[in-house]
C-alpha cells in the first residue's frame, strides 16, 4: 500500500485563500446564545486512558433549569452547520483537487435533501397552523428566517469557491468548462451539430397562453424560462415559454479533443440551450433565456397504519413525490427580476425562497466528471481494504466464527467477509435458514444475490425489508419483488416503526444440533457504502447474542409480547432506557467521588431526554467526550451545566457512520456498538439494535480506535457553546494527527480478534 495514503497531511493556512471565501458571515448572529455566558473550555485533546482526567469543577454560577430552551441548539440549524463544514473541505488544499470538487457538490446534494425534507416539514407546520417549538424554543417561522439568511450566504460562498478557486485550479490541470464567450468557431460548429442531432429532437418547448398553462415541473429538474418577441403562425404573442430539459440529457458534455484541444473540455447543456434557443422558436426573437430549478417537498405523506397494502400504496406515493409543494426556487443571477417574480408567483413562493446563483443551477450533476480516469493524481490514492488473516485462506467461515468473534471496521477492513458468509450459507447443505434485515443495499447488491441463491437452493430465507428508507423506496420495492420471485418470504417490517437494525441470522445444523451465527453492524448491507462509510461489523456465534437476534427476528416476523433479551438492547423497547441507565450509573459514580467517563461516537444527537441526562452527568462530574458527525442539539462548555462535555465532529475522506458507546463503569469498562443515533426517531420510532463488544482484546481495540478520534487535530471541528464549530489544528510542537489516516495505517495489518 502506498504510504502517502497513510500519512496525515498538514492543513494549509486558510488565510492563503481569498478572504471573502473563508470569513464567517459578518452580519449573521450565532446559531443561538446560551443563557450562561461563563464558559469553561474542555481540552481539545483527550486521550482515552485508564486514569480518567479529573473533571472540571462546577463554577459557582446561577444555573438554569435543564429544560431551559437556551441550553439547546435548533436541529435544522445544527444540520446546516454540518453542511457548512462539508463545504469548508472544498477550500482544504490538503485534499486532491477533484475530491475538493466532490465536497462542494456534496454540499449541494445535502442542501437539496435539507430543503426537500427539513424545510418542507417546517413549511408544512406553518401552513397547517401547527407550529411546534422543539427543546430550543424556536418556532418554525423563526427557524425558516434564520435558515434563509444562512443558506443564502453559504450558497453565494459556494459559487464563489467554484468560480474563483476550483475552476481556475482545474484549468491548470487541463480540465475546462468552456463558457459560450470562449467558444472557438470549431466548438460552435460542433455544438450546433450536437444540439441539432441530440438535444433538439427530445426537447419540448411550451409556449404560455390561456390554452398552454404553466406546466407542472418535476422536482429538481433543469428548466428554462424564455422571453420572446413576435407573433407565431397562430397569431399568438404571449411573450413567454418554458423549456424543460429532460433528465436523460447529460448536464455536462465532453468536447472531443480534435474539437476542443488537448485535455478534458466540457460545455454545459444550459450553454447549448441558451446558444440555440432561437432554433426552438422559429420566426420569433428570443430576448432572453434563463435557467431555473425548483425544489419540492419530497417527504412521503404515507401513513402506514392506514393502508392495507404498503407496497402498493408506496408505489403511488413515489410518483406524487416528484410534484410536491414548492420549497425553493434557484435561478441564474442574470435572470431579470420581473421573470423571477413571475416564477415565484407561479410556485407560491416568497422572495426569501429565491436563490440567484452565479453558475449552473444543478451542481450535483457535475459528479459525472469527478472520477476522471485521465487524472488519478487529482483523486485519492486507492487502497485495498484488509481482510483479517484468519479469514484470508479460510475455506469455511463458519469454522472460524464458531471459535471467535470477528470484528471488522469498514472501509479500512473489507466488507467481503460479510458477503462471503452469506454466499457460503447459500451453498452450504448444512444451512437451514437465513434471516436478514435490509434498509439500503444499493443496485446490483451481492447481498441480495446471495439471498436469491439461498432461496433457490432450498434454504428458508426471510427478508425484513424497510420499504420506507428515504429515497431508496423504489429500489427496495424492486428488491422485494426479486426476492419474492426467488421464493423468499418478504416482510415489510412493523407498522409505525422503521426497521433500521442491521442484522443477519444463519441457522446451521452441526453434529445433530441447530447452531446460530449472526452478523450485527452499525451500517447498511451496502458494499458501495462500505468503501466510503466508517462502520463496524461483528461476526459471531455467541449463544446468548445469537439467541437475542433470533428473538428480535421473531418479533419482527410474527407477533407477540416483548421478549426478554440477555445481551441485546433494542429500540423502541430497551435501548433508550438502557442508555439512560448507563449515563445515570456514571453520574452516580461521579457523585460518589469515583472516576466517571463517557465516550460516545455517532451521527446525530437530538433527543432531549438524552441531552438532559448528559447535562446532569456533567454537573455531577462525569467527563463526557462526544464525537458527533452531524446534528448536535447539546451545547457544550456552559459553566455549571456542560463544562465537562466536549463535542467534536470529524469530516474527512470517509463519511463517519459508526455508533460506539463507551462507559468507564467503575473500572469494568463497557463498549456497545449500535445501529442507532441518539435521536428521538431512532430510539422511539425505529427498530434498532445495540450490542456489547466482549473480550479484552476487542474492548482494547475499539477503545484505541475511539482514542484516535479524540486526538485528531486536522479533521476535527470542536463545537462551541454558541453553536459555532472551530477547526482543530496542530499547535506548538504537535504532530498532525488524522483519525482516518491512523486507522487506515493501523488496520492495513488486521488484528486477530479472539473472544
Amino acid at each position: 500500500m502506498n504510504n502517502e495514503v497513510l500519512t496525515p497531511v498538514e492543513i494549509k493556512d486558510a488565510q492563503a485563500l481569498p478572504q471573502e471565501l473563508t470569513q464567517t458571515p459578518p452580519d449573521l448572529p450565532p446559531v443561538d446564545e446560551p443563557v450562561v455566558e461563563a464558559v469553561v473550555e474542555a481540552p481539545v485533546e483527550a486521550p482515552v486512558e485508564a486514569a480518567v482526567p479529573a473533571p472540571a469543577p462546577a463554577p459557582a454560577v446561577h444555573l438554569p433549569s435543564l429544560d431551559d430552551s437556551s441550553l439547546y441548539i435548533h436541529r435544522e440549524l445544527s444540520q446546516l452547520q454540518f453542511n457548512i463544514r462539508v463545504l469548508e473541505q472544498a477550500l482544504d488544499e490538503s485534499y486532491p483537487l477533484l475530491e475538493r470538487l466532490k465536497f462542494l457538490l456534496i454540499f449541494s446534494s445535502n442542501l437539496d435533501e435539507f430543503f426537500e425534507i427539513r424545510v418542507a416539514g417546517l413549511k408544512k407546520q406553518i401552513n397547517f397552523a401547527r407550529e411546534l417549538a422543539g427543546a430550543d424554543g424556536l418556532q418554525p417561522h423563526q427557524a425558516l428566517a434564520r435558515i434563509s439568511e444562512l443558506v443564502h450566504y453559504e450558497v453565494d460562498r459556494q459559487y464563489a469557491i467554484l468560480n474563483d478557486v476550483l475552476l481556475p485550479e482545474l484549468e491548470k490541470h487541463h480540465i475546462r468548462f468552456i463558457r459560450r464567450r470562449h467558444w472557438t468557431p470549431k466548438i460552435k460548429t460542433w455544438v450546433r451539430r450536437f444540439f441539432r442531432d441530440e438535444i433538439a429532437p427530445i426537447i419540448t418547448p411550451i409556449g404560455l397562453d390561456p390554452t398552454h398553462p404553466f406546466p407542472l415541473l418535476v422536482n429538481k429538474s433543469l428548466n428554462f424560462i424564455v422571453e420572446l418577441e413576435g407573433v407565431d403562425a397562430f397569431g399568438r404573442d404571449s411573450g413567454l415559454a418554458i423549456i424543460p430539459a429532460p433528465r436523460l440529457l447529460p448536464r455536462v458534455i465532453r468536447v472531443p479533443e480534435e474539437v476542443g484541444g488537448p485535455g478534458a473540455n466540457y460545455v454545459f447543456l444550459s450553454s447549448m440551450i441558451h446558444a440555440h434557443a432561437d432554433d426552438l422558436f422559429q420566426g420569433m426573437k428570443v430576448k432572453g433565456c434563463y435557467q431555473f430549478r425548483l425544489t419540492r417537498n419530497a417527504d412521503l405523506a404515507l401513513d402506514s397504519e392506514e393502508v392495507d397494502d404498503l407496497a402498493r400504496a408506496l408505489r403511488g406515493e413515489l410518483f406524487s413525490r416528484r410534484y410536491g409543494d414548492a420549497v425553493r426556487l434557484e435561478v441564474a443571477d442574470t435572470c431579470p427580476k420581473h421573470l423571477s417574480d413571475y416564477l415565484l408567483k407561479q410556485f407560491s413562493l416568497s422572495e426569501s425562497e429565491l436563490y440567484q446563483v452565479n453558475g449552473p443551477v444543478n451542481l450535483t450533476r457535475l459528479f459525472s466528471i469527478t472520477g476522471l480516469d485521465s487524472h488519478p493524481e487529482l483523486q485519492y490514492l486507492p487502497f485495498t481494504p484488509a481482510i483479517p488473516k484468519l479469514l484470508q485462506n479460510a475455506e469455511n467461515i463458519f469454522s472460524v466464527v464458531s471459535k471467535q468473534d470477528i470484528l471488522l471496521m469498514h472501509p479500512f477492513e473489507s466488507f467481503t467477509p460479510v458477503v462471503d458468509l452469506l454466499r457460503q450459507a447459500a451453498k452450504d447443505p448444512h444451512v437451514l435458514a437465513v434471516r436478514q434485515t435490509l434498509y439500503r443495499s444499493g443496485a446490483n447488491s451481492e447481498i441480495v444475490d446471495a439471498l436469491v441463491d439461498a432461496a433457490r437452493n432450498g434454504k428458508e430465507v426471510t427478508a425484513v425489508i424497510e420499504l420506507r428508507a428515504r429515497f431508496d423506496e423504489e429500489s427496495n420495492l424492486q428488491m422485494a419483488s426479486r426476492l419474492q420471485a426467488a421464493g423468499a418470504v418478504v416482510i415489510y417490517g412493523v407498522v409505525g416503526f422503521k426497521t433500521h437494525a442491521k442484522m443477519m441470522l444463519i441457522l446451521r445444523r452441526e453434529h445433530g444440533e441447530i447452531v446460530r451465527y449472526a452478523h450485527l453492524g452499525t451500517g447498511n448491507y451496502h458494499a458501495g457504502n462500505a468503501r466510503l462509510y466508517t462502520d463496524y461489523s461483528l461476526l459471531t456465534s455467541d449463544d446468548a447474542l445469537c439467541e437475542d437476534v433470533g428473538k428480535l427476528f421473531s418479533q419482527l416476523i410474527g407477533m407477540g409480547k416483548t421478549l426478554r433479551m440477555k445481551k441485546l438492547l433494542h429500540a423502541p423497547f430497551t435501548l433508550k432506557k438502557g442508555m439512560l441507565d448507563m449515563i445515570a450509573r456514571e453520574t452516580q459514580f461521579a457523585l460518589e467521588g469515583k472516576p466517571a467517563h463517557i465516550i460516545a461516537k455517532f451521527n446525530s444527537l437530538t433527543d432531549a431526554k438524552i441531552i438532559r441526562a448528559l447535562y446532569k452527568a456533567s454537573q455531577s462530574g462525569v467527563r463526557i467526550d462526544l464525537v458527533v458527525r452531524g446534528m448536535c442539539c447539546l451545547r457544550p462548555g456552559i459553566a455549571g451545566v456542560s463544562h465537562n462535555i466536549q463535542v467534536r465532529s470529524i469530516i474527512g475522506r470517509f463519511l463517519e457512520h459508526t455508533r460506539v458507546f463507551y462507559f468507564l463503569n467503575g473500572g469494568e469498562e463497557q463498549i456497545f456498538l449500535s445501529s442507532a443515533d441518539w435521536m428521538e426517531r431512532n430510539l422511539d420510532k425505529r427498530v434498532e439494535t445495540c450490542f456489547p463488544v466482549e473480550g479484552k482484546k476487542l474492548l482494547l481495540r475499539v477503545k484505541k480506535e475511539l482514542e484516535s478520534y479524540l486526538t485528531d487535530n486536522t479533521q476535527a471541528w470542536t463545537l462551541q457553546s454558541d453553536g459555532r464549530y472551530v477547526r482543530s489544528s496542530p499547535t506548538g510542537n504537535q504532530n498532525a494527527r488524522s483519525a482516518q489516516a491512523t486507522l487506515l495505517e493501523r488496520l492495513s495489518n488486521p488484528v486477530l480478534n479472539v473472544r
